[in-house]
């Protein structure tokens, strides 16, 4: 059986078409073609704005014309993180799995995050059997890195008083609200200096790591390689002179880094010492990870002499700054049990041209004035090692509203179909909710979805069950919203 073979046969044939897309973010033309196309196909009307957020309107069911306009929303864009070395996201389509009750990619993320929200959506609008109220399918582009979309949307590209955010990921559970974020960068220039000719040098990788959503699995404890790699880099400099040549690590400010490399030289006198050093500190880490990360590990090769290494100054700082910089969990809600207030992410470490090494992290928090708190504390500990540090414009959060209309629609139609009370929850990662209240105030909004794991790694997959009874609670919220006069 093939993915679009899946019930509802309506949601995957469309949610199968997707992933034939290549949609990384900031890439986002051939998924808005799609878009488009599907709309003429089906003479639905359709538009984009500046910024190529995409727009569908249906017109309601004969006898329902007068109730509340509802905004179905998601988001065109997803994570490009894979296994496999060098592959081409913005030109081949991901590679579906079914794994029993699963569906997963083939080494890479999967993109149902919001490849299935989309389709679910897309469904609505061609349910012929579907009795709705006037509809709009809105589509954002750039939700995964910047929000860009939401950021820039018109404010005449919708009209609709509700809005289903279809981009959560637990089923039974309705989202109220969401954490604001910032990213904050620190770049550190350099001078290159020649590689010492007596120093043997080593390449370190710290790899296979589970990752996931800086935000929604922030709270889980994954590793973070940056942290490991700069860790055992920082004890190797308190006992040698070491040379740095090479740092890579991460790659999205909302992913925990799963895989980081050095290369690294020290005194030929001392190469021995720091084999020795290194199975230690592998051992120390699998212990302190037992039974969370069973396939991570740290590795170590020699390698070649490089023809350049980074200014001693800077190498020192860098790892200073990289061993003491905050991530992980910060502080917990005392409104809602279980839910992370605050936290940051030290994302990604990259070598840029012109001799800059460019540091990622990303800053959430429900309360604006601890996300800004720990962005600060991030500058502070870059700016204190010689680092020229930026916070981009952030997102607000999206406070809830225990008294919502829609939020009642919501859960009352779970429990009609399923006999399950959902739970009513916020979410620490970021949603485009919030950004939508400041341009539309008076939208009254939920964010629901089907059960997704591991999002943002290769190891992201999807709950088929759960797709079936995402798809039935929308119909049912669509159909309740169609009777209100």
């Amino acid at each position: 059986m093939e993915v679009k073979d899946l019930e509802p046969k309506i949601v995957f044939q469309i949610f199968d078409e997707i992933t034939k897309i290549p949609r990384p973010s900031k890439k986002e033309e051939k998924i808005r073609r799609y878009l488009l196309d599907f709309a003429k196909k089906h003479n639905i009307e359709a538009k984009t704005d500046e910024v190529g957020n995409v727009v569908m309107y249906k017109p309601a069911t004969p006898g329902h014309e007068n109730a509340p306009i509802v905004v179905m929303q998601g988001h065109m864009d997803m994570v490009c993180e894979s296994d496999h070395k060098g592959f081409d996201f913005d030109n081949s389509p991901i590679t579906t799995i079914i794994d029993g009750d699963w569906v997963k990619a083939d080494g890479t993320t999967l993109g149902a995050d919001n490849g299935i929200g989309v389709a679910a959506s897309l469904a609505a609008m061609i349910d012929d059997t579907l009795v709705h109220g006037p509809l709009e399918v809105l589509v954002t582009v750039d939700e995964e890195t910047g929000m860009t979309g939401a950021i820039n949307l018109g404010k005449d590209m919708i009209h609709g008083k509700i809005l289903l955010n279809l981009d959560s990921e637990d089923d039974a559970e309705v989202f109220i609200g969401c954490a604001g974020g910032v990213d904050t960068t620190a770049v550190f220039k350099y001078e290159r200096s020649m590689a010492p000719t007596d120093y043997q040098y080593f390449k370190i990788e710290v790899k296979n790591g589970l990752g996931g959503h800086s935000g929604g699995d922030i709270h889980l404890g994954h590793a973070n390689a940056n942290k490991l790699l700069a860790r055992f880099l920082w004890n190797l400099s308190q006992k040698h002179e070491v040379s740095v040549a090479e740092f890579d690590g991460g790659n999205l400010r909302n992913a925990i880094p799963r895989a980081a490399h050095a290369v690294v030289g020290v005194h030929t006198s001392c190469k021995e010492d720091v084999r020795i050093a290194l199975n230690c500190y592998a051992a120390e880490i699998a212990n302190e990870y037992a039974g969370l990360e069973p396939t991570l590990s740290i590795d170590m090769e020699s390698v070649d002499r490089p023809e350049f290494c980074i200014d001693s100054r800077t190498s020192l700082n860098l790892i200073r700054a990289l061993y003491c910089a905050p991530h992980g969990v910060v502080s917990m809600s005392r409104d809602l049990e279980g839910l992370v207030e605050t936290s940051t992410n030290l994302a990604a470490v990259k070598m840029k041209p012109d001799n800059e090494i460019l540091i990622t992290t990303s800053q959430r928090s429900s309360v604006e004035s601890r996300k800004w708190d720990i962005a600060n504390q991030v500058e502070a500990v870059f700016t204190l090692a010689g680092a020229h540090v930026t916070h981009g414009d952030g997102y607000p959060g999206w406070q809830p509203d225990m008294n919502s209309p829609i939020m009642k629609i919501a859960s009352d139609a779970y429990e009609e179909l399923f006999g399950i009370r959902p739970a009513i929850k916020a979410i620490h990662a970021g949603l485009e909710c919030g950004l939508f209240k400041s341009v539309y105030p008076e939208l009254d909004m939920v964010s629901f979805g089907p059960t997704l794991r591991g999002v943002h790694s290769p190891s992201e997959k999807m709950f088929i069950p759960a797709v079936e009874r995402f798809w039935l609670q929308l119909r049912r919220i669509l159909e309740k919203v169609a009777d209100i006069k």
